[in-house]
């Protein structure tokens, strides 16, 4: 991957969409994974992101399903990568181990601390944050291919000396607040250092009115911010969701999102006002941050289902409708 291909993301002409998956379990839950990933991929998406468990617990079935990926599809194949609870050792070798098997892609985050730990223990491993993450990614590809020969245009079997493929690495952006951040100052520090250690994405965490997203990325790009900030939203289906959500990302519950879902007498109903509000809330961001910094689509939280994504991006517009991905 050029730097061009590397920083694709911020130079595109056109919002693009993408997909996060998480690896399953079950043998249950990697037949419906696999059953979606057929429409996912059909759909043309920018990227498909795979998360990973905390302190590597599902490195082997997130591996599994990037594998696939770039085994399969043409789809940039991005792994989730966190450091809390690693050592340097530790971290090195599983990013060599990604590296070595094809990803090129990578979203860096610190993560939870693992099973019998907690914030504020006096040592939560080597790696202290997202950006030193980023900055060891960097260095781990350095080391592996500090020079690669590529082509010389209209010059048959002639080779030109490069500097070594570069790697794309996204982050995590707040844009109602980190839960451990003190102040809005803060989290713009944060997404500033990312950025300088070698970031080139953003992705936000879930929101669910347009307003936080817009009024973040102004703050951001007067904080100087500069690589793309792209949304992330998921449809939410049901009340019981919504609150599931709210909890395990410590978002300020919407009431009137709740209020909505809750008025619906059958399942349904429900799922029709969820995909209407990620449709109203996908058209109010697209695009909306292309002044000089890219035109960012929307990266959208699938639950390992593809119905729902997919008409989001009907209602907003990203794939056609009179393109069959059912």
């Amino acid at each position: 991957m050029n730097t061009a291909t590397a920083n694709a993301a911020t130079t595109v002409e056109r919002p693009t969409f993408s997909f996060e998956l998480y690896p399953p379990r079950t043998v249950a839950a990697e037949e419906t994974l696999l059953a979606s990933l057929e429409h996912l991929v059909a759909a043309g998406p920018e990227f498909i992101s795979v998360t990973y468990g905390a302190n590597g617990s599902s490195r082997s079935s997130s591996l599994s399903v990037l594998l696939r990926l770039l085994a399969e599809t043409d789809i940039k194949a991005m792994a989730h990568l966190t450091c809390v609870g690693s050592s340097y050792a530790d971290a090195t070798r599983l990013i060599r181990e990604f590296l070595d098997a094809g990803v090129t892609s990578f979203l860096a985050l610190r993560g939870d601390p693992p099973a019998g730990a907690a914030e504020g223990d006096r040592f939560l491993g080597d790696l202290g944050s997202a950006g030193e993450l980023v900055q060891l990614i960097h260095r781990v590809q350095a080391e592996r291919e500090q020079f690669s020969l590529n082509d010389v245009p209209g010059f048959p079997g002639a080779k030109r000396l490069s500097s070594g493929h570069k790697v794309t690495i996204a982050v995590a952006a707040f844009p109602n607040g980190h839960p451990r951040s003190r102040s809005v100052e803060q989290d713009l520090d944060t997404l500033l250092a990312k950025e300088a250690a070698g970031a080139n994405l953003a992705i936000t965490q879930l929101f669910f009115h347009a307003d936080d997203y817009l009024r973040f990325v102004d703050q951001a790009r007067a904080a100087g911010v500069t690589m793309c900030i792209l949304p992330g939203i998921m449809p939410v289906l049901s009340p019981q969701r919504l609150r599931r959500i709210v909890e395990l990302t410590d978002e300020k519950l919407p009431t009137d999102l709740l209020r909505a879902l809750e008025a619906q007498e059958s399942p349904e109903g429900q799922r029709a006002v969820g995909i209407a509000h990620a449709i109203e809330l996908g058209r109010a961001v697209i695009g909306t941050d292309d002044v000089g910094f890219g035109r960012p689509g929307l990266h959208l939280y699938t639950f390992n289902q593809h119905e729902a994504v997919l008409e989001v991006l009907r209602g907003t517009e990203l794939l056609s409708v009179t393109t069959n991905h059912n």
